[in-house]
C-alpha cells in the first residue's frame, strides 16, 4: 500500500522504487509535463461538488496526479478562462494526466504482486 501511496503522489516514483528505472523516468517526465501543459494552455482544475456529477468527476481525474495536483490547486493555478480557445485542450490534458497516472499506479501495483 505503501508503494501505491507513493506511485500516486509522484508520477513513475512506484516504477523507480521498483528498479524499472526507464519507465519511471519516462512517467517521471511525460505525466508532469502534460499536467503542466494543460494548465499552461487554460485548462481548469475541477472543485469537487455533488451538484454536478460530471464536475465531480472530472476533478477526482484532476486528483490523480497527486502532490502535483495539491501544489497546483494550492498555488491558485487552474483557473481555467472559458473565454480561450484551448480551454477544452487544457481540461483534456489535464483529466487524461490524472487518469494516466492512476494506470500507473495500478500497474506499479501489479509488478510489485509479480503479476508482470
Amino acid at each position: 500500500m505503501l508503494l501505491c501511496l507513493v506511485a500516486w503522489a509522484i508520477p513513475g516514483a512506484g516504477h523507480l522504487w521498483q528498479g524499472r528505472s526507464q519507465k519511471g523516468l519516462t512517467f517521471l517526465i511525460a505525466l508532469p509535463l502534460m499536467f503542466v501543459i494543460g494548465l499552461a494552455i487554460g485548462g481548469r482544475l475541477f472543485p469537487f461538488t455533488l451538484a454536478e456529477p460530471l464536475v465531480f468527476l472530472e476533478a477526482i481525474a484532476d486528483f490523480g496526479m497527486g502532490l502535483i495536483y495539491i501544489a497546483a490547486s494550492t498555488l491558485g493555478y487552474g483557473t481555467g478562462d472559458v473565454r480561450a480557445v484551448t480551454y477544452e485542450y487544457g481540461n483534456a490534458f489535464l483529466v487524461v494526466a490524472g487518469l494516466l497516472n492512476m494506470l500507473v499506479v495500478i500497474d506499479a501495483f501489479d509488478i510489485a504482486m509479480g503479476r508482470k
